[in-house]
């Protein structure tokens, strides 16, 4: 089996062979956006700007055999714009459906806090059931269906607070960091022209891509890692229980969805790994990246400078590994 899946966590490396092309660096990004594509979950980016957030999304999207649209969030955005609407036809006295850029395979939402509930609410339809509603008629999205969302936690002018249950729905909450310094020397070689080849070669099929999720649920977890999985998650929600003492920090734990993610990407991860089985560290790799934003602080936290990340490293280092 384990040959089986080194085979075919082959056909990723393809895929990070054609990125790299591009984008220097931001390994950890790229393989979550790979994680996210074989788990069937969406993602939201956050990073400042020129971190190259948008040019790794649609860099990922050109080496794929599938739809990939851009949609530009603004405040005057409307869910129209997003979903489509019903156009009149006055030749018939008809109104006919026009599909909106929704209909694609991968959408990057780039600068998604800058759009209003309405529009929100019209992707969180898209997001949890794959499907939109126009007028009184409700359409199917094609699979593969993934949303790679961006945005910039520093201007927050003319910005939106994206509601919980949106924010719940994401599988991984990614932060982008600057790159080293060589890292940025190598970037500057390669981007610092006024024609800059961004060009990558398509190199997987949808057809593969849904093989990769099939595979992904047939990956072994042992139940001893399901215990832990399911202790991870109780202990954002009752630390004391584990001996932890930030419970005046925790204003809210994770979601059941915190649990059923980790299960599901820490299988991908020993894919990505071409391993058929699932190991602590796989847990662990995955956790802070899908328990970040679902982990709510207290004002006490915030008073004493502490972050999501710090109260998960501390539970990561308390919680018993099997």
């Amino acid at each position: 089996m384990n040959e089986r899946y080194q085979a075919e966590s082959a056909i990723l490396q393809k895929v990070r062979d054609e990125v790299a092309k591009v984008i220097i660096g931001q390994e950890d990004l790229i393989e979550a956006l790979l994680l996210a594509l074989l788990c069937n979950g969406h993602v939201l980016i956050e990073g400042i700007p020129g971190l190259a957030k948008t040019l790794a999304v649609t860099t990922l999207a050109q080496t794929l055999h599938a739809g990939f649209n851009r949609i530009q969030f603004t405040p005057d955005l409307l869910p129209g714009d997003l979903i489509g609407t019903m156009i009149y036809n006055p030749r018939t006295n008809e109104f006919t459906p026009h599909q909106g850029p929704i209909f694609a395979n991968i959408i990057l939402a780039d600068e998604i806090n800058r759009s209003p509930a309405k529009v929100q609410s019209a992707l969180l339809e898209a997001m949890q059931e794959h499907q939109v509603s126009i007028g009184d008629t409700t359409y199917k999205l094609d699979e593969p269906f993934l949303v790679l969302a961006t945005q910039n936690p520093v201007e927050q002018e003319g910005t939106y607070h994206l509601p919980e249950a949106q924010v719940d729905r994401f599988l991984f909450k990614l932060d982008v960091v600057y790159p080293t310094k060589d890292e940025e020397h190598r970037i500057l070689k390669r981007m610092g022209k006024t024609k800059v080849d961004l060009t990558v070669n398509p190199v997987i099929e949808i057809a593969d891509i849904n093989r990769l999720r099939s595979m992904v649920d047939d990956v072994f977890m042992d139940e001893k890692l399901e215990h832990y999985i399911l202790n991870l998650v109780q202990a954002t929600r009752n630390p004391a229980k584990f001996g932890l003492d930030c419970a005046d920090y925790i204003r809210y734990g994770a979601s059941p969805r915190a649990s059923i993610f980790l299960a599901v990407a820490s299988r991908g991860r020993a894919m990505l790994n071409g391993r058929g089985y699932v190991v602590p560290q796989d847990v662990k790799d995955v956790a802070l990246d899908i328990l970040r934003h679902r982990v709510l602080l207290t004002y006490e936290a915030a008073a004493e400078e502490k972050s999501s990340e710090d109260i998960l490293k501390q539970i990561l280092d308390t919680v018993e590994v099997p």
